[in-house]
C-alpha cells in the first residue's frame, strides 16, 4: 500500500530529518500521520529508526515486530527486529539470536545475518560458532568489505588478530 498526501508528506519529512539528524523533529512528522496508515510497512521502518535513535528499544522491537508480522519475507525485518530485541528491556544476546535462528533459515544466501550470529556467539563466548558464522557471512558477502566491517565491530574483538592475519580463513580450533 501506498501512503497518499499528506501522509506521505509526513513520512517524507521524517526521513529528512533523519537524515539531518533529528529524531525528535522526525517523531513529530511521523505523529501528524493519521490512524488508518501506522500499520503501514513504511511507516514502521521510520518510526523503528526514530525509536533507535532515541534509546527507545522496546518501542523499537514493537515496530520491527509488527514489520516482520507484516513483512515476513524481508530480511531486514528480521534483523531490525533481532538488532532491537538485543537492546530492549527484558532482551539480550540470547533472545536476539533466537530471532535470527529461524531467519538464516529462510534467507540462506543474506550475509548480514550469519555476520550478526557471529557477533552474538562471540560475545556469549561460543567462539566456534562464531568462527563458523563470520565464515559463511565472508562466503556470502563481499568478503574484503567485511573483514574491514569485522575489523571494527567491537562483538567481534576476540576475533580481530585471527581476522587480520588469516585473511578470512578461520582454523577450526579454539
Amino acid at each position: 500500500m501506498e501512503l497518499e498526501p499528506p501522509d506521505s508528506h509526513h513520512l517524507s519529512a521524517a526521513i529528512g530529518w533523519l537524515g539531518l539528524g533529528s529524531h525528535t523533529e522526525a517523531n513529530e512528522e511521523l505523529e501528524k500521520i493519521s490512524a488508518k496508515n501506522r500499520a503501514d510497512p513504511s511507516f514502521l521502518a521510520v518510526k523503528f529508526e526514530v525509536c533507535c535513535r532515541a534509546g527507545r528499544w522496546d518501542l523499537a522491537a514493537e515496530n520491527a515486530a509488527q514489520l516482520v508480522k507484516l513483512q515476513p519475507d524481508q530480511p531486514m525485518a528480521w534483523i531490525t527486529l533481532a538488532y532491537a530485541t538485543r537492546r530492549k528491556q527484558d532482551g539480550g544476546i540470547p533472545q536476539a539470536r533466537e530471532v535470527l535462528m529461524p531467519a538464516q533459515k529462510l534467507f540462506p544466501k543474506e550475509w548480514l545475518i550469519p555476520y550478526n550470529l557471529a557477533c552474538y556467539e562471540c560475545q556469549l563466548g561460543n567462539k566456534k560458532k562464531a568462527r563458523a558464522w563470520l565464515k559463511k557471512a565472508f562466503d556470502l558477502g563481499d568478503a574484503k568489505q567485511l573483514k574491514l566491517m569485522a575489523l571494527k565491530d567491537p562483538d567481534l574483538e576476540p576475533f580481530w588478530v585471527e581476522i587480520g592475519e588469516t585473511g578470512f580463513e578461520f582454523p577450526q580450533t579454539e
